[in-house]
This record gives C-alpha cells, sequence and structure tokens, in this order.
C-alpha cells in the first residue's frame, strides 16, 4: 500500500511538470486554441471566432425589423437562469453539495438509498477529459451522475490526452477543472412525488459553485442547459413571453424545464483507461476492473430510453445500438463487444442500399451520438436509421458540414472528421444525394460563404439587403447579373454587408452576393421578383396573416398542430391560437421555428414544404415551383414576414 501511495504522488509531480511551458491546466472560462491548426479544415482564428460548437445551427436570435440577427437567446445568462429557475426553484442545487445532498449522495432521510458505481476514464471522442463518474440509481429507479472531469494542457488546449485521464484515476488537484451532473428524476427528485422523470443538466465550477455559463472545449463560454442540450437530443425553444423557461407541448412531464433530452450511455470502445493506482481505491482503475460496473449503468440509461411516454422521440434504436454492444436483448455478454459496437447497423436499409460502410466508418462516429437520441414518433427522419432519411438531408449535411463547418457538433469530432487521412469526408462526398448538392472530398469549411439570405418576392420600391449571415469573408461585392429595362438601381454602397436596391418596375432581377476571405471567393445569386399587384405591400405583414395560413394550408387540419398540446399524438407545437394564454406567446412559439441566421433553413418553411414532413405538402408551399407562382404564394408570404422581423 505504500509503494502504491509513493506511485500516485510520483504521478502528481509528472503531472505538474508535464504541464509546465503548456499555460498550466485549463479551468471554466480560460482560452484555448484547440488542436494544432494542421489538423483543422480551416485557419485556427477562424474557428475561434465562429465557435459554434456544441451550439445549435438554430440560434434562436433575438430580432427586430430593423435587424435580423442579434443575441442568441437561447445561448445567454437569461436563458440559463430562466432554466434553473424552472427546474430549481427552490435553490437547492446551486452547490455541488446541494445537488449532491438532493440526490442522495450525502445522506438526507428517505433518499439515501440505492445502488452508487464509480468508474474512471478517458473521454477521447467528446471534450477530452479524464473523467471520474459516480452514478447512482434510487429505490424509485431515478438517477443521477456527477463526473469530475480533468484537463492536463500540454500545449495542445483541449485535445485528447492520456494525461488527462491519469489525472482523473490519481484525482490530481490543480487538473481538476468542473463537476458535471446529471439527473433523469421528476421535478422534486429522488423520494419526492413520482412524476414522469426527465433529464436536467448542471456544471460546478472547482469551488463547487453551479455555472452559468461554461467553457467546455476551450472555444469560449457558452450557456447552459444549450450545451448539454445540443447533444443529449433535447429542444433549445425560446422563453415564453414572460421571460420564463417553456413547456414543450407534449413532453410527458408538462414540466417547464424539461427539454425532452435522454441520457447518454457509455460507448466504451471510444474510451481510454490509465494504468496508475487510484489513492482511494488503491486500486488501477483497468478497463477489465470496471467493466461489470460501466454494464450496469449502461443497463440503467437503456431502460429510460423504453419510459419517454412522449410524441418526441422513440427509443428502440438506441436501445439496440447499445444492447447489440452486450450480446443483444438482455444484456447477454459480461463485457462491452467493441467489434460489435462498432459493426452495429440500426436499420437493414443501409445494407440493402450498399451503405453499411458509410454508418459503421462515418454517420456513426461523427453523428450518431447527438442524432440517435433525436426525432419524434410521427417523423424521425433526424434519427438518421435508414440511409434513406441520411440522404434525405444531404442539402443541410451539404450546407453544416462542407460549408459552414458547424458539424461535427463536438470540436474534438470535427477534428477527426477532418483530419489528414479520415476517410469520413470521402465518405460522405461519395454519397449520390451530397454529392448532387456540389460536396467533395476536397471542399472544406473555411472558404468564404456567401449568404445574401433568400430570394424574394416584392413589390417596387426599396429592399434592403444584407450579407451579416455569410461566413469566413472579409469583404463583400452586390451586383445586378439580371436587370430587365435597367428597372434597378442600387441606393447604397455596394462594397459592404448591406446594400438597399430600388425598383422602379415589375420584373424578375438576379442579385448576386461576392464574399471574399482567406484569399478565396464565393458568390451566391437569389431571384427577386418585383410585382407591384400580387406581392403583399410593405409593413402590412403581421402575425395575424401568418395565422391564418396555419387554418387555411392545413397546419392544424385532422389533427396536426393543434388541439390539447398534451396529447402524446401531437406534435410539440400548436398553430391554434387558443392554445396559448396569449398572442405574444404564440408568436414566440412559432418564432422558435424560425432561423434568422439561415433562414431558408427555418423549420417554419421546410416543413410545410415536404421537407421530413412525413411526406406532406402544404398547400402553398410547393418550392418546386418558380417564385410568385401560386402554387408556393404562401411560401414566398412566409419569407416576407420573417425578413421583416416576424413581426406581431
Amino acid at each position: 500500500m505504500y509503494r502504491k501511495l509513493i506511485s500516485a504522488i510520483t504521478l502528481l509531480m509528472t503531472l505538474m511538470l508535464a504541464a509546465c511551458g503548456g499555460g498550466g491546466g485549463k479551468g471554466e472560462g480560460a482560452s484555448s486554441s484547440g488542436s494544432s491548426s494542421s489538423s483543422l479544415a480551416f485557419p485556427l482564428n477562424v474557428v475561434v471566432a465562429n465557435a459554434r460548437f456544441l451550439l445549435f445551427p438554430n440560434a434562436q436570435r433575438e430580432v427586430t425589423s430593423a435587424a435580423l440577427t442579434g443575441s442568441e437567446q437561447t445561448n445567454s445568462a437569461a436563458y440559463a437562469n430562466a432554466y434553473y429557475a424552472a427546474i430549481d426553484a427552490g435553490g437547492l442545487r446551486t452547490t455541488k453539495n446541494g445537488w449532491m445532498v438532493a440526490n442522495g449522495f450525502i445522506a438526507a432521510t428517505g433518499i439515501n438509498t440505492g445502488t452508487e458505481l464509480n468508474v474512471v476514464f478517458g473521454d477521447q471522442k467528446d471534450l477530452g477529459y479524464g473523467r471520474r463518474m459516480t452514478a447512482r440509481q434510487s429505490p424509485d429507479l431515478s438517477l443521477a451522475f456527477f463526473v469530475d472531469n480533468y484537463l492536463v494542457d500540454v500545449g495542445g488546449g483541449y485535445a485528447y490526452s492520456s494525461l488527462n485521464v491519469d489525472a482523473a484515476a490519481v484525482q490530481s488537484p490543480g487538473r481538476f477543472v468542473s463537476t458535471s451532473a446529471i439527473e433523469y428524476t421528476d421535478l422534486d427528485g429522488p423520494g419526492g412525488v413520482d412524476g414522469p422523470k426527465f433529464v436536467k443538466f448542471y456544471v460546478f465550477d472547482t469551488s463547487g459553485n453551479r455555472k452559468i455559463l461554461v467553457d467546455q472545449d476551450g472555444l469560449g463560454e457558452k450557456a447552459m442547459p444549450l450545451i448539454c442540450v445540443s447533444c443529449h437530443g433535447g429542444r433549445a425553444d425560446r422563453l415564453t413571453a414572460a421571460n420564463l423557461f417553456p413547456v414543450v407541448g407534449n413532453a410527458a412531464s408538462q414540466q417547464a424545464g424539461d427539454t425532452t433530452s435522454r441520457l447518454q450511455v457509455l460507448k466504451v470502445h471510444t474510451f481510454d483507461f490509465s494504468t496508475l493506482t487510484d489513492p482511494t481505491t488503491f486500486s488501477v482503475r483497468t478497463r477489465a476492473s470496471q467493466e461489470a460496473a460501466m454494464k450496469t449503468i449502461n443497463q440503467w440509461i437503456h431502460d429510460t430510453y423504453a419510459n419517454t411516454g412522449d410524441n418526441e422521440w422513440d427509443g428502440a434504436v438506441a436501445q439496440a445500438a447499445i444492447a447489440a454492444a452486450y450480446g443483444g436483448a438482455g444484456f447477454p455478454l459480461a463485457t462491452y463487444s467493441d467489434t460489435a459496437a462498432q459493426t452495429f447497423v440500426p436499420n437493414a436499409n443501409w445494407t440493402v442500399s450498399g451503405q453499411a460502410g458509410l454508418y459503421q466508418n462515418a454517420v456513426s462516429p461523427a453523428c450518431m451520438t447527438c442524432h440517435i437520441l433525436r426525432g419524434t414518433k410521427n417523423q424521425n427522419d433526424i434519427s438518421f436509421t435508414t440511409f434513406t432519411q441520411f440522404s434525405g438531408y444531404a442539402d443541410r449535411i451539404k450546407a453544416h458540414v462542407f460549408d459552414r463547418g458547424n458539424m461535427p457538433l463536438v470540436n474534438l469530432v470535427f477534428n477527426e472528421f477532418w483530419t489528414s487521412g479520415s476517410v469520413m469526408p470521402q465518405l460522405f462526398a461519395a454519397v449520390p444525394a451530397i454529392n448532387a448538392q456540389g460536396a467533395t472530398a476536397s471542399l472544406k469549411p473555411g472558404r468564404p460563404i456567401a449568404d445574401p439570405g433568400p430570394s424574394r418576392y416584392v413589390r417596387q420600391g426599396t429592399l434592403a439587403l444584407t450579407a451579416i449571415n455569410s461566413l469566413y469573408a472579409s469583404s463583400f461585392s452586390w451586383s445586378l447579373v439580371s436587370n430587365p429595362g435597367n428597372g434597378a438601381s442600387f441606393t447604397g454602397s455596394t462594397s459592404g454587408t448591406s446594400t438597399s436596391l430600388n425598383f422602379a418596375a415589375d420584373g424578375t432581377y438576379v442579385v448576386r452576393l461576392t464574399a471574399s476571405g482567406n484569399g478565396l471567393t464565393g458568390s451566391k445569386d437569389i431571384t427577386v421578383l418585383v410585382d407591384n399587384a400580387a406581392a403583399p405591400a410593405p409593413g402590412t405583414l403581421n402575425f395575424a396573416t401568418i395565422q391564418g395560413v396555419f387554418t387555411g394550408a392545413g397546419c392544424t387540419g385532422g389533427g396536426c398542430h393543434s388541439g390539447t398540446l398534451t396529447d402524446p399524438g401531437h406534435p410539440p407545437l400548436s398553430y391554434v391560437a387558443g392554445d396559448y394564454a396569449s398572442t405574444a406567446e404564440f408568436l414566440n412559439t412559432v418564432r422558435s421555428r424560425i432561423n434568422f441566421t439561415d433562414v431558408v433553413a427555418s423549420p417554419l418553411l421546410r416543413k410545410p414544404s415536404g421537407n421530413h414532413h412525413g411526406g406532406a405538402l402544404v398547400g402553398g408551399f410547393d418550392t418546386s415551383s418558380p417564385i410568385g407562382n401560386a402554387s408556393r404564394d404562401n411560401y414566398d408570404l412566409f419569407v416576407e414576414w420573417i425578413m421583416a422581423g416576424a413581426p406581431l
């Protein structure tokens, strides 16, 4: 025992020496460059300036009619404070100690019975930490996990190092950076009223105080719970009109703060393990010595997938994936099978389509940690259960992976995807539907992306144009590709992020935005159809007009998007005014379906246009028709309302 203690002490000194010259350990709020620039798809300064990792692509911007982009509501301290006011109204979990008491880790009347397990591993495929996890199941089957995170900076910032798991194994105090905690309990916690259980997220700093803004990847602080929700299959809707955390309409709990997130299983084949002696247990935390504990934890998590009770998600595929690693249903294998986990395919459609290799070697490691927890029971394309579903997102895969570079959503996975020699970009680009969007393996994010917004259908007069959502560009220029009868003229500068066009005559005009940066240029054209008789008059669009479309276009017919929201058969959102306490509340809900950063990607536009909507094309949303055609008049109307700031 004495020699083991000496070994642990020696390791602590080794860790301290290894970190010298590397800037020291990274605590919350510290900055880091991440991995070396040679492994990145684009210049390092671009990654830092556009640190979109761990955040949903739909930023839920605060908007006005004067500016389509502003601060991100869901990535703000106000959002985090509203979240904790909803799930911890009594303030019992503002500290790690309080959280542990509330969840039975520290003796408290009636709730300190149950089963506790502790495992230590290196998190090579997520955030790069050395993880020291303690998991607990209470008699009412509530679950709680707290994970002490360790990080050793040896010049690579938040890149994974085996020193991280060594630091976790010996509990090196100088490398302890934070504690992540997750509950799967009802609103009152274990031992309380036995209501529907849901997942809640916390991060505590090294002093044990709850964090509102957290730096989990060295790319700047981001708000809770969004950085967790985005990878745990949850939603991040806007706050209510009263700035309270919203209730997802059909969530089983019907509690504000239930983001319909899920627990993540332990993917043992991606973990690293230490060979050093743990000074707490006086044992080496090898994989073999922890297999039984990790299996039990995975069984606990597996069982939560069957108890969703709502319309938001069907956990059968996620259950099958983790069960496969243990030999199938019932977990007959005593240990986790790396081979079974890596060769798992969720549906025969992948194999029949000849794309099993694509799933196993690219989609599974790059996408499925998040996507397997997503989707709805009525429409689950986003779960990528089949190749057909995956390829059906070809346009968005091209946009997010090859253009915007905000997926894969985690920095370490993103770097692995694009690192030299990776087969993943080639496999993605070889998918016919993705290739048809213009994707090639060499088309890496970081080149300038020109975004002039959607095509427009307007009356004569002045139209403001903006390039504010363009990416990786430092200069811009605007031009007219088609100007019939010279009916259009610029009224502002043509060399900045914004300009204005004056249309004096009806016609179909083509406007080009050219963006330059990093020694490259990119351009995009949009069509502006000017029709002084048919297009909505400027300033007349309001929410009442949009509400009329919901009813007239069939969005609320046949029980879809209408009725009692708590009915598990309904989608999470209703488009019936009577389901909301106020018109402002209804507007807030609709705005949560708008992506002001990438307008054409808004679910409010894509879903009724037949994209991943159960095959349903809503009247007036046929985007295969030319702009201004009656078969897409509602789509064009929605675009103009959104571009006006989605006003009340």
